[in-house]
């Protein structure tokens, strides 16, 4: 690599982990089955989403910030005309990454989606993480 620019042009990680998707659980299962009271807007499906994913890292001695890629499902909210909630995103995001008690930040990429497995999920996110 002859490259002059303060990157690498690819890196290598042994061992690696790879979380599958992970979904939100109901906010409030006795409210009526697909709707925000069920499952939460946006952001309170992300924390929840990425709550889980913290804990699934930890059973496996690591944390969130381990996690070099993260892909991010979104459903476009009814709210929202149809359109994702990506601020609503950000709002749980940024209590997981880039603060100064986890200040690593993993690649990522957000898209939406027509939908998921359940009405009113909002969310799915997926993540490999690298063990140090």
């Amino acid at each position: 690599d002859n490259s002059t620019f303060p990157i690498a042009n690819a890196v290598e990680v042994n061992k690696l982990v790879f979380e599958s998707g992970k979904v939100p659980a109901p906010k409030d299962p006795k409210a009526a089955k697909g709707t925000v009271e069920f499952w939460g807007n946006t952001e309170e499906q992300t924390l929840n989403v990425l709550s889980q994913i913290e804990s699934s890292l930890k059973q496996k001695g690591l944390g969130m910030g381990d996690v070099i890629k993260m892909t991010v499902f979104l459903v476009g909210d009814p709210a929202l005309g149809g359109k994702m909630d990506f601020a609503g995103f950000m709002k749980g995001y940024t209590q997981y990454f880039g603060t100064k008690e986890q200040p690593a930040l993993p690649a990522r990429s957000a898209v939406q989606i027509a939908g998921l497995v359940a009405d009113g999920m909002l969310v799915e996110i997926e993540v490999i993480a690298a063990r140090p």
